[in-house]
């Protein structure tokens, strides 16, 4: 039985090393059952690497993880069947239409065909997908995409859903776009949404609570205007800088962005 009905993620002391190097130093921190709870923090800060461990990815070097009152590391498969997940980089088969990647997922968990379709439709149709269904993916937009995906990791009723930079590279409408759905799911499902961002904005307008980290390590927690209080500043902006000693910027995500797209165009001339 699940050891914890308030909280759906528990971590204490949270590290993972990579030889001499620590990507994740020690953290220790809560999100409540239907909360929607933010990392933010640069790219390299640790947090790709922490949703990694969450999600049974990565096994930690030490510290104690709980999802959903299960323990990630000795209850696997129970952790993996109670959350979905969108991915930093894109996970869809660009050779099979929007139902079909769906469709598969389900299928992999089990899912039971006559509720698939009735959960694909209804996904399909929060996510304004309906009228796409049967198209390849490969015909798609970015954002098209990004909603897709977000359809697909919430086929088989997670009770958390994970969010690496879900709107990284997108335009500020698709990622507006993006957040609506999410929040409407959020509401209308009770789902515990946990998601990283760069993007203060984002953190600042769509999540309740806030953990800014930042060389692997959490400097603080709490919702947006805690943390504009605590350093007494008038932007999350001002708060992220008084707090770490630097400021975000969004070029790196497009660079990295542009670092995906060579590395995709240089595999793709070798065939």
């Amino acid at each position: 039985m699940p050891e914890d009905q308030t909280f759906a993620i528990k971590i204490e002391n949270l590290t993972k090393k990579f030889g001499e190097f620590c990507a994740v130093d020690s953290i220790s921190f809560q999100v409540k059952k239907g909360e929607i709870f933010a990392f933010l923090g640069p790219n390299g800060a640790g947090k790709t690497t922490t949703i990694k461990m969450l999600t049974t990815l990565l096994s930690p070097t030490s510290g104690k993880i709980i999802v959903n009152g299960f323990d990630s590391i000795h209850e696997q498969d129970k952790v993996r069947k109670s959350f979905g997940i969108v991915f930093q980089d894109p996970s869809l088969d660009d050779e099979l239409t929007a139902h079909e990647n769906i469709d598969f997922h389900g299928v992999l968990y089990g899912v039971p065909k006559e509720l698939r379709k009735k959960r694909i439709d209804e996904l399909l149709e929060i996510v304004e997908l309906s009228d796409k269904k049967n198209l390849l993916v490969k015909t798609f937009s970015g954002g098209m995409k990004r909603r897709l995906e977000i359809a697909r990791g919430l086929l088989h009723h997670p009770k958390i859903f994970f969010l690496d930079e879900p709107t990284l590279g997108l335009d500020p409408q698709t990622r507006n776009q993006i957040w609506s759905y999410i929040q409407k799911l959020n509401k209308k499902e009770g789902i515990t949404i946990f998601f990283t961002t760069h993007y203060m904005e984002e953190a600042e307008r769509i999540a309740q609570r806030i953990s800014i980290i930042d060389h692997g390590k959490i400097i603080t927690t709490g919702n947006a205007e805690e943390l504009k209080n605590s350093t007494k500043t008038n932007s999350l902006e001002e708060a992220f800088l008084k707090l770490t000693g630097k400021v975000i910027r969004e070029e790196s995500a497009d660079n990295l962005d542009h670092m995906r797209m060579r590395r995709k165009m240089f595999a793709g001339s070798k065939h």
